[in-house]
């Protein structure tokens, strides 16, 4: 399965992804129901509040991901201790933008 991971803006100087990419491909963490799956798109939500995400989300769909995770940076605030504020309402436009058959993985790590 190929999925898009959309990580935080702030934390990409922080956070080199690697421990996204290492559950991903050894289906582990939040992909223990997927199985390994492959990154097909690592991008930042664009910078607060998160309104590029959405069409980001929509290109990696149109792409191939059959799957947008949110990095945990976002959803719980790896490594800075602070999760995203705008997570819900960026969660839930993106449902609406990519469709129910498109899975939402909330977290990586």
């Amino acid at each position: 399965m190929k999925v898009g991971i959309i990580r935080c803006q702030q934390t990409e100087d922080l956070c080199p992804g690697n421990t996204d990419f290492k559950v991903a491909a050894e289906g582990v963490k939040a992909f223990e129901e997927t199985g390994p799956v492959e990154v097909m798109g690592f991008v930042s939500c664009g910078g607060c509040p998160g309104k590029r995400a959405i069409a980001r989300a929509k290109v990696m769909v149109e792409r191939g991901a059959k799957a947008i995770v949110f990095a945990s940076c976002i959803s719980r605030g790896n490594p800075i201790g602070m999760a995203c504020p705008h997570y819900t309402q960026m969660r839930e436009s993106i449902r609406r933008a990519v469709g129910p058959d498109i899975l939402l993985i909330d977290y990586t790590h």
